[in-house]
C-alpha cells in the first residue's frame, strides 16, 4: 500500500466539552496519512487515477469548520470517515492536534491517533 501524507492542516474549529471551547472556538491541526495504490496513476501520469489531495484537504477544513462535537475522538472519526469516501483510498490515519486544549499545567500538544481502513 502507498502513502499519500498531508501534514498540518490547520482549521478554527468549536469542539470541546466546555462552554469556553464552544463559543470562542480554537484551533485544531490535522495529519492525514492514505493507503493506495498509486501505481495506476504513476504509469498513465493521470490524477484522476490517484486521490485529489487538494480535496481530501478542503473537505478535511470543512469538517474541522462544521458541527461542533464534544470529543476530539468524534472529529477524528468524522474526518476518517470522509477520507475513505474518496475513490481508491483503502485505509487511512488520522491525526487531530488540539494544541490549545484546556489544561492547567504546561504542554505542547494534545492529540488523538486513529487508523480506519474500508474492511
Amino acid at each position: 500500500m502507498d502513502r499519500v501524507a498531508l501534514r498540518g492542516l490547520k482549521a478554527r474549529g468549536h469542539h470541546g466539552v466546555f462552554p469556553r471551547e464552544r463559543e470562542e472556538g480554537q484551533t485544531f491541526i490535522v495529519d492525514l496519512v492514505l493507503g493506495l495504490d498509486t501505481r495506476p496513476a504513476a504509469a498513465d501520469d493521470d490524477l484522476a487515477k490517484t486521490v485529489h489531495y487538494g480535496l481530501v484537504a478542503e473537505e478535511v477544513v470543512a469538517i474541522v469548520e462544521g458541527d461542533p462535537v464534544d470529543l476530539i475522538e468524534t472529529l477524528a472519526e468524522r474526518i476518517s470517515a470522509a477520507c475513505l469516501k474518496f475513490d481508491g483510498v483503502e485505509e487511512v490515519e488520522v491525526v487531530v492536534h488540539k494544541p490549545d486544549a484546556p489544561i492547567t499545567v504546561p504542554f505542547d500538544d494534545v492529540t488523538i491517533t486513529i487508523r480506519r481502513s474500508r474492511t
